[in-house]
């Protein structure tokens, strides 16, 4: 069984474990870095290159890492390089969106080694962990990895998440609540498990549009309003993890009833919900529209992506939803401005597909709600990464704890 824990300190002597910290150093550099010579090891890690080497050798003897061949020198003999084999590591990362989840195995450089996979499942299904187990053993089954060779598990999901405690406090059924512990006990390995938002974010500062910012908020938009923070470089959860919740702040005034129980929020009226009950409501009043005309015997079948794409073909009554839930996202997005000044703000997931059709409105509403000096410091782009950002952020997560909690033989 692949083994993870700290081994109890009155096994080892200081040296030993000194020794073991150093090399999940070495490992996590190499999982960052993809490559390094010795002597740049040596210098990271301030130790002598003779202690790298050793260690190094140590890693090499085990199969943890491997001689990936000459780098370049600035002058003397060229430096070996040495990296992560990709075929020893392995994490299962999964992403549930409102109706299923998607599942995929990544390697140790957060490269898909196999399909994605689509599963016919949700937070308040029943059979959510026997589901993801059956998924997993598929997906190795099918792609010839051994169970020896995934050290964890990473799972995001909508709700109020306190990711330590392993609990989603959205789960209808409390006895379901506590995923993170029946996930630990099906699967018998590292579990990570966050709130999709965050991982979202996760994805986008670590590959996607937010890289190379310190202060950053990324902002999944579907169904909800999923919010991740970053704050000088670090993912901010707040004191239980319930950071981020945009979704539910209030904005209207005895405005629409919203999931949560109160009325008005920011998710009644900038979220795919108030597209469609625009969209609902053209049906109702007999807009004069191409997507109403294309859907008008099955007006069930309409999504928010239909909306978009009738947009994108000129269809005006389309072009006004976007604008205006476009419009009440740049309010929501004024208080966000002017509460942390960040320096970018990342729009991710469906509606923010629409791009021309909600940014030109999401900057007028800027314009006005907020201080010129604030906001004009602010740049509002659209992430290119898609929805693999999640999977992706809640890969790179997991193997984060698998090499800063691993131990060796």
């Amino acid at each position: 069984m692949t083994q993870i824990n700290e081994p109890k300190s009155q096994n080892f002597s200081a040296s030993d474990l000194n020794k073991i910290r150093q090399k999940k150093r070495i490992l996590s550099l190499l999982h960052s870095t993809g490559n390094s010579s010795a002597p740049e090891i040596s210098k990271w890690l301030k130790i002598s290159l003779p202690t790298c080497i050793l260690l190094l050798n140590d890693l090499m003897a085990q199969g943890y890492i491997k001689n990936i061949g000459i780098g370049e020198s600035s002058g003397g003999r060229k430096p070996n390089l040495f990296g992560l084999p990709e075929d020893r590591f392995y994490v299962i990362s999964c992403d549930f969106g409102r109706f299923n989840a998607n599942m995929v195995i990544c390697d140790c450089y957060n490269k898909f080694v196999t399909p994605v996979l689509t599963i016919d499942t949700n937070i308040d299904d029943p059979d959510l962990v026997e589901k993801l187990f059956q998924a997993a053993q598929k997906l190795m089954s099918e792609n010839q990895i051994s169970n020896e060779k995934v050290y964890g598990l990473g799972v995001d999901m909508p709700g109020l998440i306190d990711s330590k405690a392993g609990i989603n406090y959205t789960i209808k059924d409390k006895k379901h609540q506590n995923i993170g512990r029946d996930l630990k006990h099906r699967f018998d390995k590292l579990l990570y498990i966050d709130n999709d938002a965050r991982m979202h974010a996760y994805g986008e500062f670590h590959f996607g549009a937010a890289k190379g910012y310190k202060d950053a908020i990324v902002i999944h938009w579907s169904w909800g309003l999923g919010l991740g923070i970053f704050v000088n470089g670090q993912l901010y959860s707040g004191n239980k993890g319930f950071a981020g919740e945009l979704s539910h702040i209030p904005m209207v005034e005895n405005g629409d009833l919203c999931i949560c129980g109160k009325r008005g929020c920011l998710e009644t009226i900038a979220s795919s919900n108030a597209v469609m009950k625009a969209v609902n409501q053209g049906f109702a009043d007999n807009q004069i529209s191409s997507l109403i005309n294309q859907f008008k015997d099955h007006s069930e079948k309409v999504t928010p992506e239909d909306v978009i794409n009738a947009a994108r073909q000129g269809d005006e009554f389309c072009i006004s939803i976007l604008n205006d839930i476009g419009k009440a996202m740049g309010k929501g997005l004024s208080y966000i401005i002017q509460l942390l000044n960040p320096e970018v703000i990342v729009l991710s997931g469906p509606l923010s597909k629409a791009r021309q059709f909600v940014l030109s409105p999401i900057q007028q509403s800027l314009n006005r709600l907020c201080l010129e000096k604030i906001s004009g410091n602010t740049t509002v782009i659209v992430s290119d990464l898609g929805d693999q950002s999640a999977l992706l952020g809640t890969s790179e997560m997991v193997f984060q704890k698998v090499f800063s909690e691993m131990h060796f033989e």
